[in-house]
C-alpha cells in the first residue's frame, strides 16, 4: 500500500487542491452573473460590481463586469469575461452578455440565443429542437437569480433573457457543436458552475492520491465517477463517504491502472451513458477530443439485445448517444445496461488479474440511471 499522510482527506475536492490546478467558471456561471447585474440594473438603474451569484451547492463567486449598459425602463446588458482557471478551455477569455428585457406580464423567464450562442437544430440533446442552446441548469440558475432580484427589487420576474457570446460563432468551429447540429454558436454548459481542470498530468496524479487515500482509510469499495451528477448517483446508491469517491473524469484508464496495482475489493464506475459507450468501446480516455460515440457500436449492441432492423437503423444514425438510449428505452430494449456490461468488460481487461469486482451505472444529464450491470470480477 503506498503512503499517505495522517489525516489526509479525499474526494474530489481535495483532488482538486492536490493537482496544484485552478479550477474557472462555466459559460453558465458567466451568464447567470451577467444576467444578475442586467436585471439589477433594469429594476434599480445600477449595476452591482462586483456581482454575487450563488452556485448549485452553495458557493457564492464574485464577478467583475466587463460592460454594461442601460436603457432605462426597456433593456439592460452587462458582460462577463469567462475565466476558465487552468482548464485548457477553447471558451478561455471569452465574453459572456446577458441582455435582459422585460417580458409581458405572466410570460415568466424566456431564453434567446444572441449572437454567438447556438440554436438546437437536431434531436438527441437534452433541449427541444429550435430552442437556445443554454442548457437546463445555466437556465435553472437563471431562473433563480432572476427570482431572486425581483424579490429583492419588487420585479414581476417576467423577463426575456438574451445570451451572445462574443466570437462565439468562430469558437464553435474548435467544438463538436455543428455535428451535434448546434448551429450559429457555441453552447452554454455547465452542472455545478465550477469549471474542475484537467490537465492530464496533474488530474492523473491526483487520482492514484485518492486512490492512497480511500486504500489507507480501510475502503474496501471505491467509486470512480466522472462527474458531480454520477458521484451524487454513487453516493445515493451505495452511501459511500467522501474519501471512497475518486473524480475519475475523463481518464477511466488511469483509474483502472493504478488499481491494477493497487486494488481494493470493489470498484463502481459511474457516469454518462455516453462517456461510458466509449468505455465500452475500448477507449480509456474519454474526453471528446480524443474518443467519439461509435454510434455503429451502439448499433450493434443494440441489435444484440434484441432490436429490430429499424430500431438498429435508427440507433446507428442517432445525433448523440442520448438520444440511442432514449430509442431503444422507448422501444424496451436495454442498451443502457448493454453498455454498462460492455464497459466492465473493458475494465476487468484493463485490470486483468487484480482481485477488483466491478460494476457500472449509466446515467443520463438529469441523474436517471439507465443502465447498470451487477460486480463482476476476473476469473
Amino acid at each position: 500500500m503506498s503512503e499517505v499522510t495522517g489525516g489526509a482527506a479525499g474526494g474530489r475536492a481535495e483532488q482538486l487542491r492536490s493537482s496544484g490546478l485552478r479550477s474557472g467558471w462555466t459559460t453558465g456561471a458567466c451568464a447567470t452573473a451577467a444576467t444578475t447585474a442586467a436585471y439589477t440594473a433594469l429594476l434599480t438603474g445600477e449595476f452591482p460590481d462586483p456581482v454575487v451569484i450563488t452556485l448549485p451547492k452553495g458557493q457564492q463567486p464574485a464577478f467583475a463586469l466587463a460592460g454594461e449598459e442601460l436603457t432605462e425602463g426597456q433593456a439592460a446588458m452587462a458582460a462577463v469575461v469567462k475565466d476558465a482557471g487552468d482548464d485548457p478551455d477553447v471558451t478561455h477569455g471569452a465574453v459572456v452578455r446577458a441582455t435582459v428585457r422585460l417580458g409581458a406580464p405572466g410570460t415568466g423567464v424566456v431564453f434567446r440565443a444572441g449572437p454567438g450562442v447556438g440554436t438546437v437544430t437536431k434531436a438527441g440533446l437534452p433541449l427541444p429542437v429550435g430552442e437556445p442552446a443554454i442548457n437546463p441548469v445555466p437556465r435553472q440558475m437563471m431562473r433563480d437569480t432572476v427570482a431572486a432580484v425581483a424579490a429583492r427589487h419588487g420585479g414581476s420576474g417576467d423577463v426575456e433573457i438574451e445570451i451572445s457570446i462574443d466570437n462565439g460563432a468562430e469558437i464553435a468551429r474548435s467544438t463538436w457543436n455543428p455535428r451535434l447540429g448546434i448551429l450559429g454558436g457555441l453552447s452554454v454548459l455547465g452542472t455545478t458552475g465550477i469549471v474542475v481542470p484537467y490537465s492530464c498530468s496533474a488530474w492523473i496524479d491526483s487520482i492514484r492520491r485518492g486512490v492512497d487515500v480511500a486504500r489507507a482509510a480501510g475502503r474496501t469499495h471505491v467509486a470512480g465517477c466522472t462527474g458531480s451528477t454520477s458521484e451524487r448517483v454513487a453516493v445515493a446508491e451505495y452511501g459511500l463517504p467522501e474519501d471512497a469517491l475518486l473524480d475519475m473524469g475523463d481518464f477511466a484508464g488511469a483509474v483502472l491502472k493504478y488499481l491494477r496495482r493497487h486494488p481494493v475489493a470493489r470498484l463502481t464506475i459511474a457516469g454518462g451513458f455516453a462517456k461510458l459507450s466509449k468505455l465500452a468501446a475500448g477507449h480509456l480516455d474519454l474526453h471528446s477530443a480524443r474518443s467519439q460515440v461509435d454510434k455503429g457500436f451502439l448499433a450493434e449492441l443494440a441489435r444484440t439485445a434484441g432490436a429490430d432492423a429499424e430500431l438498429v437503423a435508427a440507433v446507428a444514425g442517432a445525433n448523440t448517444g442520448l438520444e440511442a438510449v432514449q430509442l431503444c428505452g422507448a422501444a424496451g430494449i436495454p442498451l443502457g445496461d448493454a453498455v454498462a456490461e460492455a464497459a466492465r468488460a473493458t475494465a476487468l481487461g484493463v485490470l486483468r488479474e487484480a482481485p477488483v469486482a466491478v460494476d457500472v451505472i449509466c446515467i443520463d444529464r438529469a441523474g436517471t440511471v439507465v443502465g447498470r450491470c451487477a460486480p463482476l470480477a476476473n476469473r
